[in-house]
């Protein structure tokens, strides 16, 4: 069976070739009912565009470059589902790039690469503007920030300061000592994220208000096996009932994990607070700061979008701000 063509798309759809090939490209001269008309064309043809002539044809690469500090955590799987989602809406491919350290930034960046070629690029958590500021690298096509915030370019990030707070006023209301457990993720000087620090921040400032102070705090890496043995060491020396801030889900699950194995209750003997709501954190009943990941992401591509359509205005911020989620471990 013959597969459909662009011209029986036009034909079908009443307009010209041309057309099509705007609505394929996003093209914002084009009107809602002529987009409409097109894309029901194509659905009832099940027409599938030829991606390396529409690149041709647009002098695009129609793909952004997405660079990661880490690709196999349930934040980024949230993260990329929703910037994938505004991508994909405007037809753009998303190629993964992960993000390690400095010179594997330099190299992806480098003219001759696959995510020096995107249209444009989103980075992710690392808080890279400092280098580019220093002209330590330059940009060759648009940028946006996620997850993190910088000034003079376009972000979209989480407000963890306020997220934070609402953990230490919430932690403030129980009885017994306060403990919490961070998450070290600097990788070298450049590469920093405030994610955690800011955290930090409004959960003590929370605690300072109510007159409370964090009696233990413990730091992990990012790995459950390392977070499950902080947790026995914090609860090795705390007095019960306590009350745990855990400052990612994967910690507090760890921690949760410790508290069962040790014959503990949660939310009568240890209270604990996590932060990303993820996926599973509902049916573990834990207790954490919602975060609107997706949310996020879909604004980023957005954003990311808008520049690489031809906005030209001032530097745009996008904040979310995450929610408590009162579940039975607190």
């Amino acid at each position: 069976m013959r597969k459909p063509t662009i011209q029986d798309v036009a034909r079908l759809a009443g307009v010209g070739v041309g057309t099509v090939s705007r609505v394929l490209n996003n093209h914002a001269a084009v009107k809602e009912s002529t987009r409409e008309a097109v894309l029901k064309a194509m659905a009832e043809l099940d027409y599938t565009p030829n991606p390396h002539a529409r690149r041709i044809a647009g002098g695009k690469s129609y793909t952004i470059s997405v660079l990661l500090p880490v690709m196999t955590t349930e934040f980024y799987v949230r993260l990329l589902n929703g910037l994938e989602a505004g991508f994909q809406e405007a037809r753009y491919d998303v190629a993964i790039f992960p993000l390690m350290d400095r010179s594997r930034l330099e190299r992806y960046l480098g003219s001759h690469t696959l995510a020096y070629q995107a249209d444009g690029l989103v980075m992710a958590t690392y808080n890279l503007t400092k280098m580019f500021n220093e002209r330590r690298l330059k940009l060759h096509q648009p940028a946006v920030l996620v997850d993190a915030y910088g000034e003079g370019v376009d972000c979209a990030f989480m407000d963890n300061v306020a997220g934070g707070h609402l953990a230490g006023e919430y932690a403030a209301r129980m009885d017994g000592p306060i403990h919490a457990m961070w998450v070290e993720t600097e990788l070298d000087q450049l590469f920093t994220t405030r994610v955690f620090e800011d955290r930090r921040r409004g959960f003590h400032a929370a605690l300072t208000e109510a007159g409370r102070t964090a009696d233990l705090e413990f730091t992990t890496s990012f790995d459950s096996y390392a977070a499950r043995t902080v947790a026995a060491g914090l609860l090795e020396r705390t007095t019960f009932p306590c009350t745990v801030f855990a400052s990612a889900d994967m910690i507090a699950g760890a921690l949760l994990d410790e508290v069962l194995s040790r014959g503990l209750v949660p939310g009568q003997d240890v209270k604990i607070i996590g932060f990303d709501d993820q996926p599973w954190a509902e049916a573990r009943g834990l207790t954490t700061l919602h975060q609107p990941v997706e949310s996020m992401g879909y604004e980023a591509a957005g954003l990311l979008l808008s520049r690489v359509s031809g906005f030209k205005g001032a530097p745009r911020a996008r904040k979310f701000t995450p929610t408590l989620v009162i579940r039975q471990t607190a």
